[in-house]
């Protein structure tokens, strides 16, 4: 997180009032016009587990996770693991900065109006001083378990919702920017709001809301006022005074709010220093930093305030059941099978002897990163370290081992699916140079007893595709009730391209 300016307002927080989907955007509070659903409380203890998680993966990566290191690589392993055996669809965002990838990792729940997305964001990278357990852990962690939270009960709101960790904040909203950036006028026009939480365990901590209405300063785009208003309501209901921090764009709400999206969220203050007034609010000590170990190896998991957290964390679950709008509940998915690729489980490569590949044939195993000119082709595994590869090392070259000279497929040891399957989830990417075409691919199919079903045909085409981590969900209800196999294949079917593939983290249920 970048520095911010705080402007003082006294103990009273504003009346709060819904941001209700469609609602327009208004300098005074408006009733609510419907019943919203309650949020559930957010578990503190998950919260905290995970920024443990957190620490666990700086300590065995040099005691950081910024950009460009393993362990924020790992970080980001992390948490798209728990989204993905959630139900989520993510999508992991390759970047490149100052000579290193970043990563952005994008998760989508399934429902809601896609044409009004509400996102939930924050950056999980850290600096290189330290761990980066507030700075932003807690907004990361929290954000996470509010994620999962929307999954265990089920809840399917009006609105779509997106879940966003960013990398490479500390450079200067590196991945948040390119990620807006590379929106199309269409895609930002779906996103109806976005909140920002960055750093909201502070140890000294003081309680702030972006100020969107423009009560002390300029404000946020049209809806920002209500986004904060939702947000003041919570702290109301627990009688916490709140006041504003300034929405100058410095953490990564400030590519939104700079094409017009509406924004807001949390801060619980970084290396400024808590006044006399904001110690009589809040409690903890005057003329000592929110967060004295701000950008520094001391922001460890002992570096939280729980208080703070633990509001926080309720915040975020009020804002999401809110301004996401009352649109029920439903019985969580069980899952039936599942497969990290992290042992053996019985994958069988050219199971038909048939595959013509040269090289490039697939295997499980643990893949080496590739790219060429800045478009990165072979991807590390999407969560943990194996997954299904077009040739798990690297080569002499990014053409050494990639597909070549045909086909090549692998295929899954029986699975026997239950009464009542409903979906198969997995990770994928196809990534290819300009020389590649149409007649390169990636498939992935359910053999049955009786036929199968191809449920992902991605294929080539003559542009530079970079590899990035998709989920792909499929309907195979058809296939409740029997025994099926996974078949994955891939093609350089055109005239020597360079083309990789992989699929990992793969789920069934019902």
């Amino acid at each position: 997180m970048s520095p911010r300016r705080t402007v003082t307002l006294g103990a009273a927080a504003l009346l709060a009032a819904a941001f209700l989907p469609g609602a327009a955007a208004s300098a005074a509070p408006t009733a609510p016009q419907t019943t919203v659903q309650a949020a559930p409380d957010i578990s503190l203890a998950n919260v905290k587990a995970h920024l443990s998680q957190f620490q666990s993966i700086a300590d065995a990566n040099g005691g950081n996770r910024a950009h460009g290191r393993p362990g924020y690589r790992a970080s980001l392993d992390y948490v798209k693991a728990r989204l993905d055996e959630a139900g989520f669809q993510t999508t992991v965002q390759s970047f490149t900065y100052r000579g290193a990838t970043g990563y952005n990792l994008l998760a989508d729940w399934p429902g809601g109006d896609t044409n009004d997305v509400l996102m939930v964001g924050g950056h999980l990278d850290g600096v290189t001083a330290g761990p980066g357990i507030n700075d932003n852990g807690s907004g990361s962690a929290a954000i996470l378990e509010t994620a999962l939270t929307v999954a265990r009960t089920g809840h399917r709101p009006d609105r779509h919702l997106r879940f966003a960790w960013w990398g490479a904040e500390e450079l200067g909203l590196i991945g948040s920017t390119y990620y807006v950036n590379n929106l199309s006028s269409a895609e930002r026009s779906r996103i109806g709001g976005y909140l920002n939480f960055d750093m909201i365990g502070s140890p000294n901590a003081g309680y702030f809301a972006y100020d969107g209405d423009g009560s002390s300063g300029s404000g946020g785009p049209a809806g920002s006022a209500e986004i904060e208003r939702v947000l003041r309501g919570h702290f109301e209901n627990i009688g916490v005074p709140v006041q504003d921090t300034a929405f100058d764009g410095r953490s990564d709400y400030g590519p939104f709010i700079r094409v017009g999206i509406p924004a807001g969220g949390l801060f619980t203050g970084a290396e400024g220093r808590k006044t006399t007034q904001q110690a009589q609010l809040w409690g903890g000590q005057a003329g000592v930093a929110f967060d004295r170990c701000y950008h520094a190896s001391c922001d460890t998991t002992a570096n939280i305030n729980d208080t703070a957290l633990d509001r926080n964390a309720d915040a975020i679950a009020h804002a999401v059941w809110t301004l996401g709008g009352e649109g029920g509940t439903q019985q969580p998915p069980d899952t039936v099978h599942s497969d990290d690729l992290e042992s053996d489980t019985g994958w069988t490569a050219d199971p038909d002897g048939t595959d013509t590949a040269t090289s490039g044939r697939w295997e499980r195993g643990t893949p080496q990163p590739t790219s060429w000119s800045g478009t990165a082709l072979q991807l590390a595994a999407a969560g943990g370290d194996g997954a299904l590869v077009t040739g798990a090392a690297a080569g002499s070259d990014p053409g050494a081992n990639d597909v070549d000279g045909g086909t090549s497929s692998i295929r899954s040891a029986p699975i026997t699916l239950p009464a009542g399957t409903r979906t198969l989830s997995f990770s994928w990417y196809l990534a290819h140079l300009d020389n590649s075409s149409s007649a390169d691919y990636l498939r992935v199919s359910v053999v049955g007893p009786n036929g199968s079903t191809t449920v992902l045909n991605q294929p080539g085409a003559a542009t530079n595709r970079a590899g990035t981590w998709r989920t792909h969900q499929a309907d195979i209800s058809a296939y409740a009730g029997q025994t099926v196999r996974l078949h994955v294949e891939a093609a350089d079917a055109g005239t020597a391209s360079l083309v990789e593939a992989g699929v990992d983290t793969i789920a069934i249920t019902r």
